[in-house]
């Protein structure tokens, strides 16, 4: 039995100049973390006892004797991919949060299962290949409009700079000290708006319009290297030149497609901001999800708290880890 433990992340700066329709041609920034907030997967070779050869359980439960007729498409591409069909596999999967919520959590699951599957296979896979195997597995196999920021981030960890090049990548840690990384957290906040949503529907209409909206996505590349900049030498202003980047952020990522928000979510935005939020975002495609929101200080944020008692509240740290197999036992069911 092995047990791959894979981090969510929180984006902050350069989210949609990850669509490789852009940085193949165009510079991409993208500032994010990943939090202690996870998604597992337990594999194990299935005992020679029944009737079928592969049982998944994710949000469904799937039962069959080959890869072929496997319903969830991640899995059935990541093992057709990588599993020799020698062995029937028994796939669990289970997450802190709710999945299609904007922390990257589909991500989250292909990198998790690559890696187990590698791990099973006696491959020892880095965390450059895994990241890119993960991204080329939802792009390319799995035929996704999806961005590639989420793989590279759930499987390094930690709070980096990625930018994104024609055929390559590159992930820049910003080294921030403990006390700034105390006090960030600490003034962070995440809140479930309750809404689940498909990004792909989202991302899909984004590409779509990208070359009209050129300027948009070189001002969110712009807007993440003062990021990085402003996170690697945090200054008495922080909260301030903070403030301005991040409400600039979320101004024009809702210019990128009219389902990026929505009046309900624009009610909430606008009404956290008069109750102790100085400025935020809803992560990921947008759409619904969560928001995430920063205050000034911790008596802000305890009213931020108190006046959004409608909606999930989720505090957060930083996780350096990234994607990790955190348990291994001997299988006996495993041909020698």
């Amino acid at each position: 039995m092995i047990l791959c433990r894979t981090p969510f992340r929180v984006s902050f700066f350069g989210g949609g100049t990850d669509f490789p329709e852009w940085y193949q041609k165009n510079p991409a920034s993208i500032l994010s973390c990943t939090i202690n907030k996870y998604c597992y997967v337990v594999l194990r070779t299935l005992p020679p006892f029944f009737d079928f050869r592969y049982r998944l359980r994710y949000y469904k439960y799937e039962t069959t004797k080959n890869i072929a007729n496997i319903k969830h498409m991640a899995i059935k591409k990541i093992l057709g991919k990588f599993h020799d069909d020698k062995q029937g596999l028994e796939i669990i999967h289970f997450a802190d949060l709710p999945a299609l919520s904007g922390l990257g959590a589909s991500s989250a699951f292909t990198v998790s299962l690559i890696n187990l599957i590698n791990f099973y296979n006696n491959n020892l896979i880095s965390k450059y290949d895994l990241a890119k195997e993960s991204i080329n597995m939802e792009q390319k196999l799995m035929k996704l409009d999806i961005g590639s920021q989420d793989q590279i981030a759930s499987t390094y960890g930690g709070f980096n700079q990625i930018i994104l090049e024609k055929n390559n990548f590159k992930v820049k840690k910003i080294i921030i000290s403990k006390n700034f990384e105390n006090n960030f957290c600490n003034n962070s906040s995440l809140f479930f708006t309750g809404i689940q949503r498909q990004s792909s529907i989202i991302e899909k209409d984004k590409i779509k319009n990208l070359k009209k909206k050129k300027d948009l996505y070189i001002e969110l590349s712009n807007l993440s290297k003062a990021g990085v900049q402003l996170f690697s030498n945090p200054e008495k202003n922080f909260s301030k030149n903070f403030k301005f980047l991040l409400n600039e952020t979320w101004k024009i990522k809702k210019q990128l497609s009219n389902s990026v928000s929505s009046n309900k979510l624009d009610n909430i935005y606008n009404f956290a901001l008069k109750n102790g939020a100085s400025c935020g975002k809803l992560l990921g495609a947008g759409g619904g999800g969560f928001f995430y929101f920063y205050s000034n200080n911790q008596k802000d944020k305890k009213k931020l708290i108190l006046k959004m008692n409608k909606f999930k509240y989720i505090d957060f740290n930083i996780d350096y880890n990234g994607s990790v197999i955190i348990n291994k036992s001997l299988d006996p069911y495993i041909e020698k």
